[in-house]
């Protein structure tokens, strides 16, 4: 269970090998500093920052990003290092774009958990003012055995100030270094998009928006981060969008630099015509609660108020479940006192009196839980109606397989905002699921877990059947991303060095919607590979130079999308690193990676593929519960979609994709 820590607070790490998963908000510079007993910094090779990201037992970020994660390996620490302390700073070199100082921006969330994701205990930033630096959190050892601590210890004067706080005497060295090291990060990434205007017009371009190379998640989330998490991008409610959870640690929340409420609004949805109204909901009865409309929300398009309406429902969801959870906890730790206290009395310990104080006790307890369950039944039944209104009027790339709205499917002429990948539901609320949205462009990839054989319901799959599914999931994302894209907006790749997926992914080469035929053997490997690096370099060479209209003639300008069977089947040394450039450097200029994978075969890498899974989106082909939001901590659980059984819904929007692309290259 995850140990939701308080400022002091401290919890037992039974693992070495962690990962320190952290959603800003806003951009910060991330970085972990090794000390001895006392808490002293020996020296700058004892910093892990932006500028040296990799020392011992540690790796972190290379530029500043609003979604961390960080690696640390507590066993390869050397014995002199007593903690390992996690720090954040705004950045200083950003010319006053951003934030100066954490008041003005959301409470960062820092998480620690296992490396498969599960969260050992996380720690939410409150308190801080005019701080531009903070020891978020720090791991020590204590008798054999390591800690970790919320910290929270900010600092106004900056990093230069932390430094020298723990006794380096490079201190203001250092924090110039890694602001120079944020400065070349930024420097290094490709620029956004220009805003969608008011009309919804939205110009093709050859690079997706601006994402660095370790910033794996959508600011997960994202989100939403996001999500998430996913991917990380949490929202508001009413009138904003909702939190994402950070799905494998994805995404903190949009902040508002200025101080005051936070904006939870994607910053690339702004025009400069204010909103429409949302529908009015009709009046309700005397004494009944108002009757959910669709598409309420505040938004520019009743895309967007659908999309903020559904991240709305996520934040209520959230919101109500952590409300009876902390009543639970609440009833629980007051019954234990009444009962350590009726049982302190020795006179009381046996006969009626003591029967009776038990009792009550147990009673007061029952009461407390009765009430919390009842107010959790109204506002998930809220919800619920509110689900049920809203789930007919999504549209395609928000609505599952089995929404009439495929029936009367036609390609669409603009990118969509998001894109559904499944749906969320937690335990307490087994009857709503909210649908989990990922804003597109993709700014991750994303891995289709075909290791995992058990299911949360106790049944149990077979290996092969579990590479089935894998693949059958990963077939029904890539359909949805063709489907939600215009007319040669975006091209699919496959790569199957065995051969093992050509069932699954029958609905893709029979419909014709691929670039080629799926790559066999380790020679379709390298050619693929090779080809989409080579796009890479040949695109971020144009941008960075200021010449984007300088690609070759004929030059595909449409987003690309690998998906990769059966890794590391038909991989070598040269393939691997090109695959973890692709998933580093691909995003921000448009090509994307889907792996269906299970990480164990690859087990044999070591640590070199660790990066490679971080910054990858774990969807699973059957229900789990590994995605955790950063907003209250939560442990969602995620369904992948599926298409009905025997439906011919998945053929038949493939082969309308399929023929808008021959008409469009006509």
């Amino acid at each position: 269970m995850t140990a939701e820590l308080v400022r002091g607070q401290n919890h037992p790490l039974s693992q070495s090998r962690l990962e320190i998963r952290i959603s800003a908000g806003t951009p910060v510079a991330a970085a972990a500093a090794l000390s001895d007993e006392n808490g002293r910094i020996h020296g700058t090779e004892w910093v892990a920052h932006p500028g040296a990201p990799v020392q011992p037992g540690l790796e972190v970020s290379r530029q500043a990003a609003a979604d961390h994660r960080l690696a640390v390996d507590l066993d390869a620490v050397t014995e002199a290092v007593h903690r390992v302390s996690v720090l954040l700073a705004l950045p200083a070199a950003n010319g006053g774009a951003g934030p100066a100082r954490f008041g003005a921006v959301a409470a960062p969330f820092v998480a620690v958990t296992g490396l498969d994701g599960t969260e050992v205990a996380s720690y939410t930033i409150t308190g801080l003012d005019l701080e531009s630096a903070v020891v978020a959190l720090e791991l020590y050892r204590r008798q054999g055995a390591w800690k970790v601590r919320a910290v929270g210890q900010g600092y106004a004067g900056g990093l230069a100030e932390l430094f020298a706080d723990q006794g380096l005497s490079e201190a203001a060295q250092l924090a110039a270094g890694i602001d120079e090291a944020v400065a070349r990060g930024l420097a290094r990434s490709v620029q956004a998009p220009p805003p969608r205007t008011s009309e919804g017009d939205r110009s093709r371009q050859a690079a997706a928006p601006a994402v660095g190379p370790d910033q794996g998640a959508a600011p997960q989330g994202a989100p939403g981060p996001v999500p998430p998490a996913y991917g990380g991008q949490p929202a508001g409610g009413q009138g904003q969008g909702g939190p994402q959870p950070a799905y494998g640690g994805a995404t903190g929340p949009h902040a508002s630099a200025g101080g005051g409420p936070v904006n939870y609004s994607h910053p690339r949805r702004q025009t400069s015509a204010p909103p429409p109204p949302p529908p009015a909901a009709p009046p309700a009865q005397p004494g009944q609660p108002t009757r959910p409309v669709a598409g309420d929300a505040t938004g520019w398009s009743m895309e967007e108020r659908l999309y903020n309406q559904v991240w709305g429902m996520f934040e209520d969801l959230a919101r109500t479940a952590a409300a009876y959870r902390s009543a639970v906890d609440f009833a629980e730790s007051r019954m234990d006192k009444e009962l350590e206290q009726a049982l302190s009395d020795p006179r009381s310990r046996i006969g009626g009196q003591g029967d009776a104080a038990r009792e009550a006790a147990r009673a007061r307890y029952t009461q407390l839980v009765d009430q919390a369950r009842a107010s959790l039944d109204r506002d998930v039944a809220q919800l619920v109606a509110e689900s049920e209104v809203v789930e007919p009027a999504l549209p395609p790339a928000f609505a599952r397989w089995d929404n009439p709205c495929w029936h009367a499917y036609r390609v669409p002429m603009e990118i969509p905002m998001a894109l559904r990948l499944g749906d969320l539901r937690l335990p307490e609320a087994e009857s709503i699921r909210i649908p989990m949205l990922l804003r597109l462009p993709l700014e991750r990839g994303l891995w289709i877990d075909s290791g995992r054989t058990d299911s949360l319901d106790g049944s149990f799959t077979d290996s092969h059947d579990m590479r089935r599914l894998a693949m059958d999931t990963a077939v029904a994302h890539a359909a949805r991303l063709l489907a939600v894209y215009p007319a040669g907006e975006f091209t699919v790749h496959v790569v199957d060095p065995a051969g093992s997926g050509a069932q699954a992914l029958a609905p893709l080469t029979q419909s014709g919607v691929l670039a080629g035929p799926p790559a066999p053997g380790a020679a379709g490997v390298t050619e693929v590979l090779a080809r989409l690096t080579q796009r890479v370099d040949l695109v971020q060479m144009a941008l960075r130079g200021g010449a984007p209209d300088a690609l070759p003639p004929g030059f595909d300008t449409s987003q690309q999308l690998l998906i990769v069977n059966d890794f590391p089947h038909g991989f070598d040394d040269r393939a691997v690193n090109q695959l973890r450039y692709l998933v580093d450097e691909g995003p921000s200029v448009g090509v994307h990676l889907m792996m269906v994978a299970d990480r164990e075969e690859s087990a044999g890498y070591g640590p070199l593929l660790d990066p490679l899974w971080r910054a990858l989106l774990r969807l699973t082909p059957v229900p789990d519960d590994h995605l955790a939001d950063p907003w209250v901590g939560h442990a969602w659980t995620y369904e992948p979609p599926a298409v009905p059984h025997g439906s011919e819904v998945l053929r038949t929007v493939l082969t309308q994709v399929a023929e808008a692309r021959r008409t469009w290259n006509r």
